[in-house]
């Protein structure tokens, strides 16, 4: 999909609603005026004036001025702009999506608790409970219950309220341990701010003691930069250390947490639904083009095992390593994987298979080195 294209269409578009808005105004301005100035001559002091007079000159002004084509021209070229913008919408943004995806039969039961899953995490809440009370999707609610708990936290955090984040990594302080997030130390340091910021030296230096030094092992240089902040008590705006109060770090510890929150549930931290759409939608203008040109050539794509074009996505949407063989250019599947032979290249099972002529015990020589290689020193290749 060309979005070049349509955004230099809808800005010629923009560019002539504009001119054709500035001309009408400064046309009725003009006639206006014109109007204004025959009303006070109308009503002016002088004795009798001539009104057949006036009024002959104000219709041989209107007739030189021909208001109506100054109005009709420039409104002619935007809807001609207008009319070009709309077919090339049309063209490009294909409304009919439909030849676009293979006829698949749904588990509708597995649909169902993808999008009540969606909404809870989003937190939509409400209209979670009724898509799920609609659909008879009772199991998902268990998600909710997790997902409630999330944005509470959450919510406690934008009030500047660490309480229930703290009791959260408490409670699942071994588990956050063995993932390696230190998210737990960083809530207590953003905690001791709070209370040092206060000007509480002696409050501060007790929470330090109480939460924060059996982190000492790991985070001895951390706890260091803390612990000097102590002396800065009640100024700490003109201290070496006023970076620790930016309010960015409320902000990325809420977003850490929503990400080590998802991550003890076993869950993605976006959501699985939305990145499906948007690589859909990013696939989609590539699939459309296939559609054409299949249908042009009576060829029907569903039925193809592979597409015959690559479609790109960007890396946000790259979560799993593709190998595709260097001699047959076939990207490697279930039933050709990727193969490492003895020399270190990698070659795809079937290219293997026909380079040795189906021969296990025959030798044969790699396509990209010296290197004499056997079919039974081959091994597959997990990326």
């Amino acid at each position: 999909m060309e979005f070049n294209s349509i955004k230099d269409a809808f800005d010629r578009v923009t560019k002539k609603q504009k001119v054709s808005s500035s001309k009408s105004q400064e046309t009725v301005d003009h006639l206006s005026q014109e109007v204004e100035l025959a009303l006070s001559r109308i009503q002016s002091a002088t004795p009798q004036p001539d009104h057949n007079l006036i009024l002959s000159e104000l219709k041989a002004k209107l007739k030189e001025m021909a208001p109506l084509g100054q109005l009709e021209a420039p409104q002619k070229e935007l809807n001609l702009a207008m009319t070009k913008y709309t077919k090339l919408l049309e063209k490009q943004l294909n409304p009919d999506i439909s030849k676009s995806y293979r006829n698949v039969d749904f588990d509708f039961h597995t649909v169902n608790q993808i999008i009540a899953s969606h909404l809870y995490r989003e937190g939509m809440f409400d209209i979670g409970d009724c898509f799920v009370n609609e659909s008879h999707e009772e199991s998902i609610t268990d998600k909710k219950t997790h997902f409630l708990e999330m944005y509470q936290i959450l919510e406690s955090m934008k009030s500047r309220d660490l309480g229930p984040a703290l009791r959260w990594a408490t409670t699942n302080h071994d588990k956050l341990q063995q993932s390696g997030s230190d998210i737990e130390l960083k809530l207590h340091r953003l905690q001791f701010m709070e209370i040092l910021k206060l000007g509480h030296r002696d409050e501060a230096l007790k929470y330090m003691r109480t939460y924060i030094s059996p982190f000492s092992n790991q985070h001895l240089s951390e706890i260091q930069k803390l612990t000097a902040c102590l002396l800065w008590a009640g100024k700490l705006e003109s201290s070496p250390y006023v970076e620790l109060l930016s309010p960015t770090h409320w902000a990325k510890l809420a977003h850490e947490l929503t990400q080590q929150f998802c991550n003890l549930l076993g869950e993605s931290y976006q959501s699985p639904l939305s990145v499906t759409i948007a690589a859909g939608v990013q696939a989609l203008p590539t699939l459309l083009k296939l559609v054409n040109v299949m249908t042009g050539k009576k060829h029907e794509w569903q039925s193809m095992k592979q597409l015959p074009v690559p479609v790109d996505l960007d890396q946000e949407f790259q979560f799993h390593s593709i190998f595709v063989c260097p001699v047959s250019r076939d990207q490697a599947s279930d039933e050709n994987p990727p193969m490492l032979m003895s020399c270190g290249h990698v070659l795809c099972k079937q290219s293997i298979t026909k380079l040795s002529k189906n021969n296990s015990t025959r030798p044969f020589k790699c396509p990209y080195c010296p290197t004499e290689v056997e079919v039974g020193q081959c091994r597959p290749l997990y990326f």
